[in-house]
């Protein structure tokens, strides 16, 4: 056997496998794919991740899976060398080696050094204990969570991004979480202090103790982490610590082999260091004086330091930074110098009902800053702004009302209009460095899709606030060919086959469980993604409802808790009122649970019904037995699934009644009960064609009429408002609870995984949906006895163990209210 020779490249060794590494590495690649053979290596055993991703992850909001960056499939088929979780502990420039932790030596010709930054520990004692954590890596989050599930209290040291980043995670998890904040106001490096007050008061409202001014003196703890003591003698009880006061460069090993370092890695505008056979990128370094600590930058080095390797000029000349905070439901964004000063001037809108807040600090007819809180929809337009140094005169007098408004002289823009206007090097995705000339050249080469444009330049792969930019990107450039997300698309990243390959599969090849799925369509994770898992429960349950084998871990976090999960970890529990009528009963029974476990607040929904705010998650189970006990199930509020049956008074009590509206609903909320969905479901009644029940923007809707019921499907009253279409009229209860349970269970079986009706309906067509329900008379039977004998094993009050004589004391409370059989539920 011939031996294969030596590669004749020159070899690049990249120590650090993190977000900047590999970007340089992909820059150089993208301009000279076979200059270098490549090794790199990384202190985690992972591939590489986004790290700035690590927020969503604590909170429960993506896994690990969703924020790889480069999986092994990316080395492999660039010829990457990875020795990962393995650090660099050496450097010999004189023989132009690295040794490895392990004792690996590799030689060199070109070294670049990535290794990122290290988490300051402020130096108090206590700071070594156990259950002191920091927030830079996924071993940092695992700890985190692992402390989570124990409950309790956590305390965080930093109110800057990173800290209340972590605190938001820990919150949603179920922990009493205390931010500590030395200085006056939160984030004072990117807020000015109305900005910092409106973000403060919004965290505490979630339920959160924010604490300024609060001066750490002592972790408490024997063998493990007990508190927090500040230097004014306040005691803060803790399971965890989490240490989030800042970063400093990683520069000890550059140190230790004679490199020139500063406050970081000194380099000059092509990322070279001291020595000419080694560079350095990303938060290590130091460049003209300043380092940094955001992602933005990073970006830019890369570039520059490939086209130098490369012999191209595109030299570093420094960032100008922006900052958004990654916390659910807080729209924060920041850019440049909101300090004022001399000669600065400032542009002040604040809408306090909305809770909105803009600032943008002008100087000499140029932005330098601007900090919004509330709506951040122009930030990118502000801070696209700022860094050209354009001329705001002739838009000044509209400048705080945003992009549309000024690019139009006041009048209402289209929000194509707004992208078409940005330049071609407007950054469109912060997270990953993307402008808009390369989402349209991204396009251009054949993305057509959301997906498509993610896969092929990361445009809204990460965070996903920029999603909408790149939508209107994609409407801009493809115009009416642009019809959102392709009908054929994977059901996921983790499988090649569309939803309704994957449906048909479970039924052919008599599928039961997600593994046999997984092991049949070879799927290419082995254990899949937040986005199949749920998809795949579902679809298993569909097809099988008695055989199949339930995952709960694949349930979303509201549905695996049977309570939804607010902004501050708390829960919400909503009882079932049938058809949303009560008794004098139910009313004491919610009234006693809500004084019993402290509900902060007690609202009437709008499907009609009461919700009970602020209930502790320890405390769940607990208000399910008393309400149990007053005959009240699950109203289902958190599910894909049927959710309410909203009714008017109909012909008993008003005027203009013709039907019996409270009566069918009651009948309908009580067949289709518990019928896990798609998505969520909701139904209505209205006794006369006024519809006061709103039954025409509800998933299945009827409305009442003197000669019988118009039945009304396809509804929605979110964001995209919907109204139904007229699927028939019917002229008995019995037909009008045949043909519900028929629709419903058509759209069971063949809707997507989280496509509402609406979208369903839009792209099947009404017309089908007429043919299998109306029109074929066998087919509708066979659909409803489906339905009713899918409820047999799924009509399940998850509150409540099924202890012998329930169901009776059930059905005894349902004859309360209306006293007549039901059809067919039962």
């Amino acid at each position: 056997m011939v031996a294969s020779p030596p590669d004749p490249r020159p070899h690049l060794v990249v120590v650090g496998n993190g977000m900047a590494g590999c970007r340089a590495v992909e820059e150089i690649l993208a301009r000279a794919p076979d200059r270098f053979r490549i090794t790199i290596f990384g202190a985690e055993p992972r591939v590489n991740y986004n790290r700035i991703m690590l927020s969503p992850v604590l909170a429960g909001e993506k896994t690990f899976e969703d924020i790889i960056i480069n999986g092994p499939d990316w080395y492999a088929d660039n010829g990457i060398e990875l020795i990962s979780g393995d650090p660099v502990v050496g450097i010999d420039r004189a023989a132009k080696t690295v040794t490895a932790k392990s004792g690996i030596a590799i030689s060199y010709d070109k070294l670049l050094i990535a290794t990122g930054s290290d988490p300051f520990i402020i130096p108090v004692p206590g700071k070594d204990l156990p259950g002191v954590v920091t927030f830079r890596d996924l071993d940092d989050v695992d700890k985190m969570v692992a402390a989570a599930g124990l409950g309790g209290n956590a305390v965080v040291i930093g109110g800057g991004l990173l800290g209340l980043e972590a605190a938001h995670g820990l919150s949603l998890r179920g922990m009493q979480v205390t931010v500590l904040h030395l200085m006056p106001t939160l984030m004072e490096r990117q807020l000015d202090e109305a900005a910092a007050w409106l973000l403060k008061t919004e965290l505490e409202r979630r339920g959160q103790t924010i604490l300024t001014q609060a001066d750490t003196a002592e972790i408490i703890g024997t063998n493990k982490v007990e508190g927090v003591r500040l230097k004014d003698g306040t005691e803060i009880p803790a399971s965890i610590v989490v240490m989030a006061v800042g970063i400093r460069p990683s520069t000890i090993l550059a140190k230790e082999a004679g490199l020139a370092v500063g406050r970081g890695i000194q380099v000059d505008d092509h990322m070279v260091s001291s020595d000419a056979d080694i560079l350095a990128v990303g938060e290590c370094v130091e460049h003209d004086g300043q380092v940094y600590g955001l992602v933005a930058p990073l970006w830019e080095m890369c570039r520059s330091l490939a086209d130098g390797l490369v012999g191209s000029e595109n030299p570093y000349k420094g960032s100008v930074t922006s900052t958004k905070l990654k916390v659910s439901g807080i729209d924060l964004f920041s850019a440049g110098d909101f300090s004022g000063g001399e000669g600065c001037e400032d542009i002040v809108l604040r809408d306090a009902t909305r809770g909105v807040y803009k600032r943008v600090i002008v100087k000499q007819d140029k932005i330098v800053g601007a900090v919004l809180y509330g709506d951040t929809a122009d930030g990118n337009w502000y801070f696209d702004l700022l860094k050209k140094g354009e001329d705001i005169t002739e838009i000044r007098d509209a400048l705080i009302f945003g992009q549309a408004f000024a690019s139009s002289g006041g009048a209402t823009a289209n929000p194509i209009d707004a992208v078409a206007a940005l330049s071609d090097d407007a950054e469109i995705c912060g997270c990953n460095g993307v402008s808009k000339g390369q989402v349209m050249a991204c396009i251009a080469g054949g993305a057509q899709s959301l997906d498509a444009v993610r896969s092929g330049c990361k445009a809204s792969a990460s965070c996903g606030s920029c999603t909408g930019l790149v939508e209107n990107l994609l409407a801009l450039a493809l115009g009416d060919k642009f019809a959102g997300e392709r009908d054929n698309k994977p059901m996921c990243k983790c499988t090649s086959f569309t939803h309704e390959d994957v449906r048909a599969a479970i039924l052919e090849k008599s599928l039961k469980e997600i593994p046999a799925v997984m092991q049949a369509l070879s799927w290419s994770t082995p254990d899949g993604c937040s986005s199949c898992r749920p998809a795949l429960n579902y679809y298993l349950l569909c097809a099988w409802p008695a055989e199949h084998k339930e995952d709960p871990q694949s349930r979303f976090v509201n549905e695996r808790m049977h309570a939804n999960i607010q902004k501050d970890g708390t829960y919400s529990v909503v009882p079932r009122m049938w058809g949303g009528v009560t008794t004098p009963k139910e009313l004491r029974a919610i009234a006693d649970a809500a004084d019993k476990y402290g509900a902060r607040m007690v609202k009437v929904t709008g499907g009609q019904r009461l919700d009970l705010f602020g209930i502790r998650k320890e405390d769940l189970p607990h208000i399910w037995a008393d309400l149990n006990a007053a005959g009240m199930v699950s109203g289902h509020a958190y599910g894909k699934a049927l959710r309410t049956v909203k009714t008017c008074v109909g012909s008993e009590w008003c005027r203009f009644g013709t039907q019996d509206s409270t009566g069918l609903g009651i009948l309908l909320e009580q067949m289709t009960w518990g019928s896990w969905m798609p998505h969520k479901f909701k139904i209505a009644v209205s006794g006369c064609p006024r519809n006061c029940a709103e039954a025409t923007i509800k998933d299945f809707g009827v409305i009442c009429v003197d000669s019988g019921y118009e039945l009304m499907v396809g509804g929605n009253g979110g964001i995209h408002l919907r109204g139904t279409d007229l699927l028939c009229k019917v002229a008995t209860e019995e037909e009008a609870l045949e043909y519900c349970g028929a629709f419903i269970q058509l759209y069971r079986e063949e809707a997507r995984y989280l496509d509402r009706t609406a979208p369903w309906i839009e792209r099947v067509g009404l017309d089908y949906v007429k043919a299998k329900v109306v029109d074929d008379h066998e087919g509708r039977k066979a659909l409803y006895g489906r339905f009713l004998h899918a409820q047999k094993y799924l009509q399940k009050d998850p509150w409540a163990e099924r202890a012998a004589g329930k169901e009776a004391h059930l059905h005894q409370h349902i004859a309360e209210i209306r006293p007549f059989a039901v059809v067919g539920a039962h």
